[in-house]
C-alpha cells in the first residue's frame, strides 16, 4: 500500500475533493505546501481487517443504533497498523525532522455520493485534524484520522443525512507544516449576500484561531483596489501546541494589539490569490491560508463557497415617510406604487437610458415601494438597480444615499469605473440646458389639466373611471421632468459646494444663504395665501374670536363662505380652496380628507397665523433680509468678481431647481387630490349600490380593485369581504409600534415569514458625550428655545409656537407647523429637501439630516440650533 502518485493524486474517488483540489492547485503553481495523500483504499483495507478480526460488528450483525458498536469500531481503527510503505514514502520525501499537518477527508462512495464538488465538503469538521505532528507520530495520527470516521458526532451526522455509517471512507493528507505568524480565511464573494467583494477574516497566529473563532479577528472587505476594514483590539491568538499537546492560546504582543493584521497591500494580495482560485475552479471559493514571518503567503485549503439563498433585501423609509407617515391603507399604497412605476419609468427614458435596458429592468419599477406591516418602504435594491442605469448617477450617489437614509451595510459597493460617470456628464449637462423650457411646458400642461378637470359632481361612475385612467396615462409620459430636476439639482449642489470650499473657505452658512431668494414657489404661495386669508379674518374682531376659540368650525365656515363676513373674505376663501384646497397634512394619503372635502378644516390652519400676527409682508421681508446677508458674506469671503459671478450663477441654478422641485411637488399634491376626488366618488357609488358598508371602505381596496369594479378588470367581486379583511389587518398594524427606518431581511421565503425577524441597519451615532448633534445646516441663523417633538403632525400648530420643531421628516402639509416654530430640526433630508427649502423661504433656522434627533432630544428640552454650522446643542434636559 502506497501513497497516491501521478494522476491518482487528483482523483477524488481516491483522495476526496479536498486533497484533489490541493494537488491540482499545487500542480498549477499555487503556493500550496507540499503534501502526500493516503488514499481511501488504505482506509478500506484497515476497516475490512477490523471487521474480519471481529474488532467491530459488520454489516450483518450488531445494532446500528448502539453507540458502543461505533465506539468499538473507532478503537479498533485507532490501533490498526499503517502500512510501512506509506510511512517510508513520507520519511523519504520530507526527512525525519519535518513537522506535518495531518488531516482527514471523507471520500464519496459509489453508494452514498457524499463529498460533492458543487459545495463545501459535507463532512467538514466531522473528521479529526492534527497540527505540528512530528515524523515519528505520523502513523499514530493517520490511524486517529481513520478512527474519527466513527466518532459519535460523525455517526450521528451520517445518520441524519440518511447515510450508512458503515460505508464511510476516509483519505488522509500529510502536508508539510508551515510556521505561519498570521492566518486568514477569504471568501471570494460576500458570504452574507453573495455580492462581488472579497471578505477576509485574519488573525495573528495559526489558522485554527480564525476557523475555530478562538483568536481576535480583523475583517477586511476588498472591492477592486479599495480596502475597508473592521478592526478589533487583539488580545488572543492561537500558536503551536503547549506541553500537553493542545494548541496554545497566547497573548498578542502589545505592539500588534491595535494594528491591523493585514495592511492594504497584503489584503489586496490575499484577495488576488482568492480570485485566482475562483477563476481556476470556475466558481466562488472559500480559501484558507497562512503568512510566514518573511511575508510569504501559503494556501492550505480551498473549497467551493456555500452561497446564500440570495442577497439580503434592504428596506428604507427615511425619505418616504414625509409623504406616507404611519400606516397606509391599500388604496394609498397602490396609488403610490402606480406613481413611482410611471414617473420613474419616464425619468430613465428622459435621462437617456436605452429603452431595451429600461424594459429589462421593468420588474424593478414594480418593486420601488413596498407595504411592510402597513407602512410604505422603499426596496433599496430596486432603486440601486434602476438608478444605476444612469451612469451620471455615480457622481451624486453619496448625496442621494444620504437623503434616502441609506447607511452602513445597506450602501452597495460600486464596482464600475468612475470614468463612465464623467463620460456621461456632457450629455447630462446638455439635457440640463433644455430643462427650464421643459419644466415650463410641464407646468403649463398641468395647469391646463387642473383647469379642464372642473367640477366632477356631474360625471357618471364610468366617466370618472375613464377620467382617472386618462389622467394617469398622460402623467406617465410627462412626470419624469419633475424627477430629472432632482438629478440636475444634485449635480449643481455638489459643484457649488466644491467651489465654495475652494474659493470661499467652505463656509456652511454661505451655502444655505446663497440658496435663499428668488421668485416664490407654489408651496410658498399657498402659505402666503393662507396668511393673507388670516389677515382678513383678523380684521374682523368677532370672526377672529370665533376662529381662535375653535368652537363650531362648520358653522363659522358656513358664515364665511356664504358672505356673512363680507364678500371679499368669501371670495378669498373660495379662491384659496380652488387653488390650494388639496394641500393638507398627509395630502398624499388618499384615506385622509383635505380642505377640498372638508373646507372647515382650513380654520385650524389659520388659527396660529392669527394669534402670531403673521403678515405676508413680514414673510417677504425675512426672506429679503437673509438674501442680503448672504450677498454681503459672499463679497467678504470671495473678493474675486469673476469667481463671485460663477458662484452666483450656480447658486441661481440651484435655487431654480429647488423652486421647480417645490412647484412640481405641489402638482403632485393636486394629482393626488384629483385622484382622491374621483376615488371617493366611486366609493360613494359602491356604497350606494350595496357593494361596500361605508363609502370610505375604499381605503382598504387597491385602486385597481375600485376601477375594476366598473370596467371588468376585477377578478373578485366580493369587495365588502376584501375590504373587511384588509381593515382588520390595518387596525392591527396601527396598534403595533413602527419599525426602524432602515431594515434588512433575508431573501428566503415569503416576506410575511421573514419580516418579524427583520434586522435594523444602523449608522454611526449622531452625538457623543458633548450633547451636540450634527447635521446639515440648511437655513442660517441661531435660535435657542424648547424642543417640540412631533412624531405625528396632527397636532395644533399653536403647540409649536416659540419652540424648535423636532421631527423625523416633514412634508408640505407641515408648513403650518413650521411657520409657527422658531427653528426646525429633522432626522432626514438634503439641501434640496422640502424642509431645507421651506426653512430658507420662511427665514427659520433649519438643520436637516440629524441622525437620531427624535430619540436624542427630549420633548421640552432647552436646545440651541445653529442653522449655519449645522449643529444642535442640548442645553438642559426637560424638567
Amino acid at each position: 500500500m502506497t501513497i497516491t502518485t501521478g494522476a491518482d493524486v487528483a482523483d477524488p474517488a481516491l483522495v476526496g475533493h479536498k486533497f484533489a483540489r490541493l494537488h491540482r492547485m499545487r500542480a498549477a503553481g499555487f503556493p500550496v505546501p507540499d503534501l502526500v495523500t493516503v488514499p481511501a483504499t488504505a482506509f478500506d483495507a484497515a476497516w475490512q481487517d477490523v471487521q474480519d478480526s471481529g474488532g467491530a460488528a459488520g454489516d450483518s450483525g450488531g445494532d446500528p443504533e448502539d453507540p458502543q458498536r461505533w465506539a468499538r469500531a473507532a478503537a479498533a481503527l485507532r490501533a490498526a497498523p499503517v502500512p510501512d510503505g506509506i510511512l517510508a514514502e513520507v520519511r523519504d520525501r520530507f526527512g525525519p525532522d519535518a513537522l506535518f499537518a495531518v488531516r482527514a477527508c471523507a471520500v464519496a462512495s459509489t453508494v452514498d455520493g457524499d463529498d460533492g464538488e458543487d459545495g463545501a465538503d459535507p463532512f467538514a469538521g466531522m473528521s479529526d485534524s492534527f497540527l505540528y505532528v512530528p515524523a515519528d507520530r505520523v502513523a499514530d495520527r493517520i490511524a486517529a484520522c481513520w478512527a474519527s470516521a466513527f466518532t459519535a458526532r460523525a455517526v450521528a451526522y451520517r445518520r441524519h443525512r440518511g447515510l450508512d455509517p458503515a460505508r464511510t471512507r476516509i483519505a488522509v493528507g500529510v502536508q508539510l507544516m508551515v510556521p505561519g505568524t498570521r492566518s486568514f480565511v477569504a471568501f471570494t464573494r460576500d458570504p452574507r449576500d453573495g455580492a462581488r467583494r472579497t471578505v477576509i477574516a485574519a488573525a495573528h497566529g495559526i489558522g485554527e484561531g480564525v476557523v475555530q473563532e478562538k483568536a481576535d479577528v480583523d475583517h477586511f472587505h476588498v472591492t477592486g483596489t479599495t480596502v475597508t476594514a473592521d478592526l478589533v483590539r487583539k488580545e488572543r491568538m492561537v500558536g503551536p501546541p503547549d506541553a500537553t499537546g493542545e494548541l496554545a492560546l497566547l497573548p498578542v504582543p502589545a505592539d500588534l494589539a491595535d494594528a491591523p493584521v493585514l495592511d492594504d497591500r497584503t489584503a489586496r494580495a490575499v484577495a488576488a490569490l482568492a480570485a485566482r482560485a475562483e477563476a481556476f475552479f470556475g466558481g466562488p471559493q472559500d480559501v484558507e491560508g497562512t503568512i510566514t514571518a518573511d511575508g510569504t503567503m501559503h494556501l492550505v485549503q480551498a473549497r467551493p463557497m456555500v452561497m446564500p439563498a440570495g442577497p439580503p433585501v434592504y428596506w428604507a423609509n427615511h425619505n418616504i415617510t414625509e409623504s406616507y407617515p404611519g400606516v397606509s391603507g391599500a388604496l394609498t399604497f397602490s396609488q403610490a406604487q402606480e406613481f413611482y412605476r410611471r414617473a420613474f419609468g419616464d425619468l430613465y427614458h428622459r435621462m437617456g437610458v436605452p429603452a431595451r435596458t429600461v424594459e429589462a429592468n421593468r420588474h424593478h419599477l414594480e418593486q420601488l415601494v413596498a407595504h411592510l406591516d402597513g407602512r410604505v418602504y422603499y426596496r433599496l435594491g430596486a432603486w440601486h438597480a434602476l438608478h444605476g442605469q444612469m451612469p451620471v448617477f455615480d457622481l451624486v450617489r453619496d448625496v442621494w444615499q444620504d437623503g434616502m437614509g441609506v447607511a452602513g451595510e445597506a450602501r452597495p459597493a460600486v464596482t464600475r469605473p468612475r470614468w463612465r460617470a464623467w463620460l456621461a456628464l456632457p450629455g447630462t449637462l446638455l439635457r440640463a440646458t433644455r430643462h427650464p423650457r421643459r419644466a415650463r411646458e410641464f407646468l403649463r400642461w398641468w395647469d391646463g389639466v387642473m383647469a379642464d378637470a372642473g367640477d366632477l359632481s356631474g360625471r357618471s361612475p364610468h366617466q370618472l373611471v375613464a377620467a382617472y385612467r386618462e389622467l394617469w396615462a398622460a402623467m406617465s409620459v410627462r412626470w419624469g421632468v419633475t424627477l430629472t430636476n432632482s438629478i440636475y439639482g444634485l449635480l449643481a449642489v455638489k459643484a457649488l459646494m466644491r467651489l465654495l470650499d475652494r474659493w470661499a473657505g467652505g463656509a456652511k452658512g454661505l451655502l444655505t444663504g446663497l440658496l435663499t431668494g428668488g421668485p416664490a414657489n407654489r408651496s410658498l404661495r399657498s402659505v402666503r395665501a393662507a396668511v393673507a386669508l388670516a389677515e382678513l379674518v383678523a380684521a374682523d374682531p368677532d370672526l377672529r374670536a370665533a376662529v381662535e376659540s375653535g368652537e363650531r368650525p362648520r358653522e363659522v365656515w358656513r358664515a364665511i363662505s356664504t358672505g356673512g363676513h363680507g364678500t371679499p373674505l368669501a371670495e378669498a376663501a373660495a379662491d384659496y380652496l380652488r387653488r390650494y384646497g388639496d394641500r393638507a397634512l398627509h395630502d398624499l394619503k388618499l384615506e385622509q380628507p383635505t380642505p377640498r372635502q372638508q373646507p372647515w378644516t382650513l380654520l385650524e390652519v389659520l388659527r396660529p397665523y392669527i394669534s402670531q400676527h403673521r403678515t405676508v409682508e413680514g414673510l417677504i421681508q425675512a426672506e429679503e433680509r437673509a438674501t442680503r446677508q448672504a450677498a454681503e458674506e459672499l463679497a467678504a469671503r470671495c473678493p474675486g468678481r469673476l469667481r463671485r459671478t460663477v458662484l452666483r450663477t450656480l447658486a441661481r441654478y440651484v435655487r431654480y431647481t429647488a423652486r421647480v422641485r417645490e412647484d412640481t411637488r405641489f402638482c403632485r399634491t393636486q394629482l393626488y387630490g384629483l385622484s382622491r376626488d374621483i376615488l371617493w366618488r366611486l366609493g360613494a357609488d359602491l356604497h350606494a349600490t350595496g357593494h361596500l358598508d361605508d363609502p370610505l371602505d375604499i381605503r382598504d381596496l387597491t385602486v385597481a380593485e375600485v376601477l375594476g369594479a366598473y370596467d371588468g378588470t376585477l377578478p373578485c367581486a366580493a369587495l365588502r369581504d376584501l375590504a373587511a379583511a384588509r381593515r382588520r389587518a390595518r387596525l392591527l398594524a396601527e396598534a403595533r409600534p413602527g419599525r426602524p427606518g432602515l431594515l434588512r431581511t433575508p431573501a428566503t421565503g415569503p416576506l410575511a415569514d421573514v419580516l418579524p425577524g427583520a434586522v435594523e441597519v444602523t449608522a454611526a451615532p449622531a452625538a457623543g458625550d458633548t450633547g451636540v448633534l450634527t447635521g446639515l445646516g440648511s437655513a442660517p441663523g441661531v435660535v435657542r428655545a424648547p424642543a417640540r417633538l412631533v412624531l405625528d403632525p396632527s397636532v395644533p400648530p399653536e403647540t409649536c409656537r416659540d419652540a424648535i420643531l423636532v421631527a423625523r421628516e416633514t412634508d408640505p402639509g407641515w408648513l403650518f407647523l413650521m411657520m409657527a416654530a422658531k427653528g426646525l430640526v429633522v432626522e432626514r433630508g438634503t439641501l434640496l429637501s422640502h424642509t431645507a427649502i421651506t426653512g430658507r423661504l420662511l427665514g427659520v433656522p433649519t438643520v436637516v439630516a440629524v441622525p437620531g434627533a427624535t430619540g436624542r432630544i427630549p420633548d421640552g428640552a432647552l436646545i440651541e440650533l445653529d442653522g449655519t454650522a449645522g449643529t444642535v446643542r442640548i442645553i438642559a434636559e426637560a424638567s
